[in-house]
């Protein structure tokens, strides 16, 4: 069953091992962040700080995706690899075109009819409404996280827009700079869509609504990071996920929904051309991202639980718990990957990648040119755009071992002959790039090669044991006393 709320999944949490309570005073200034990162490099559990040092007195949870038996549990799920395949149904029901498509696809049209949003009247995130002078975001436990950061900053931000023009909603998540008791920052990249609703905002010259929810429920928070086509629901992703509908409730001071089991919601709205600067923050790639200017969120109106729980996270140097969320996403959308592109076997986007900068794929290599083919492939979909490097194996070759990687990589690759370099877009957080948003990637063909892609030499053999031989010693073996 779908877990109620982020309260539930604490209690799930605590009975398999996977959390313990910090009962000792802590800051939310540096401290947090310490303890947090110490236990994160461990694959340590989930940590429920209950006496972290802020005005509200909140308990403050965090690194609650930080393993991947937590993702499983998140999600409700033995595998993800068996989640991804629902998840391309998924995929191909919200994509279907056609009245012949939608016909095909009854079945899955009927597993999922029960799953979409559903609307409430009331709801625990509105137990305690504080409108105008009463919100004070400076209350908040919001963490202080490195020593260069430019403030405190709400880091497990859901925050919810429209499409001024069509409707369409969007729930991403982006970093919220507190400036003061009623504003933050609004940390839009270019690429998203809350961004893209802005700009649409910005054009009109209108205020853009937008509220901000914090800890609903797993399914949701993860949905909330999904890497969605841009015409697909958030919500509509979480309930499938959870096999029942998320309840949303509309908000007191604008016309947005939210999750009705979220802990805190902020409420308010975003003005064309008003910029503040922001950061720096010490970022998932392990760098600090420079200060710059963004938009200004006005907070209208604070909603809570009687007892909220402030769900937090923190990024740095890998391994972190976001790296675990992005593993989870490599593992999810493969499926849909390999529809557009049947001849991919695996791809492995390392934690030490940081989502963007490697990617590492296996391919069922059929025709010489297949390799670059696939690289190129690859920078024509969705986020994959942003991946500064790829590298191109055998089908043989177990991408998620990354010796095995750079064993082949060293032996198969000549540098000009296999390595391609283009120009595209690229993520924001890219400091190496020669422009921001813009700037030259790599592809590299890590594959054996074939006379017709120019080699005119014998490839060798690689070094195996004879089977037999190895069955002889598998049975020998234990009474060897080797182990």
């Amino acid at each position: 069953m779908a877990y109620r709320d982020l309260n539930e999944f604490i209690r799930v949490l605590e009975k398999k091992g996977e959390l313990v309570r910090i009962k000792e005073p802590v800051d939310t200034h540096l401290e947090l962040t310490e303890i947090a990162d110490r236990v994160s490099k461990k694959n340590g559990p989930a940590l429920l700080f209950e006496n972290a040092k802020s005005p509200s007195k909140s308990p403050v949870l965090i690194n609650a995706f930080g393993s991947l038996t937590r993702i499983k549990l998140a999600l409700e799920v033995p595998s993800l690899d068996d989640l991804a395949a629902d998840i391309l149904s998924f995929l191909e029901m919200e994509k279907a075109e056609s009245v012949m498509d939608k016909l095909k696809l009854l079945p899955k049209v009927k597993k999922v009819s029960t799953i979409f949003p559903r609307k409430v009247k009331s709801a625990p995130c509105q137990e305690v409404v504080m409108e105008g002078d009463q919100v004070d975001l400076e209350s908040l436990p919001a963490l202080h996280c490195w020593p260069l950061d430019g403030g405190r900053f709400i880091t497990f931000p859901l925050v919810a827009t429209r499409d001024p023009e069509t409707g369409k909603r969007n729930l991403g998540m982006y970093r919220l700079q507190i400036f003061d008791k009623n504003t933050t920052g609004m940390h839009w990249h270019m690429h998203k869509g809350g961004a893209y609703h802005y700009r649409i905002a910005e054009e009109m010259g209108v205020e853009l609504p937008a509220s901000v929810a914090i800890g609903p429920d797993p399914a949701v928070t993860y949905a909330a990071t999904a890497p969605l086509p841009d015409d697909m629901d958030e919500y509509l992703l979480a309930g499938y996920l959870r096999k029942k509908p998320v309840d949303l409730v509309r908000c007191k001071t604008n016309d947005l929904m939210v999750p009705a089991n979220a802990q805190y919601v902020l409420e308010g709205y975003v003005n064309p051309a008003e910029r503040r600067r922001e950061g720096p923050f010490g970022d998932h790639t392990g760098f600090y991202s420079l200060a710059d200017d963004y938009p200004v969120f006005h907070v209208t109106c604070m909603t809570t639980r009687k007892d909220p729980i402030y769900h937090t996270t923190i990024v740095g140097p890998p391994p972190m718990e976001d790296g675990w969320l992005g593993k989870a996403t490599e593992r999810l959308f493969l499926p849909f990957i390999k529809k557009q592109l049947p001849e991919v076997v695996d791809m492995n986007l390392p934690i030490e990648g940081v989502f963007h900068n490697l990617a590492f794929v296996s391919i069922d290599k059929r025709y010489p040119g297949h390799a670059r083919k696939i690289i190129h492939a690859l920078w024509g979909m969705g986020q994959m755009m942003f991946a500064k490097m790829i590298f191109v194996f055998d089908q043989e070759v177990n991408v998620q071992d990354l010796s095995e990687v750079l064993w082949y990589l060293g032996n198969n690759v000549a540098p000009k002959r296999d390595i391609s370099f283009v120009e595209g877009p690229m993520d924001v957080l890219d400091h190496a790039a020669e422009r921001p948003l813009y700037g030259s990637k790599m592809g590299v063909d890590c594959t054996r090669k074939w006379p017709g892609e120019g080699f005119s030499r014998q490839w060798p053999d690689v070094i195996r044991m004879d089977p037999q031989v190895k069955a002889k010693i598998d049975r020998l073996w234990p009474k060897l006393g080797l182990d």
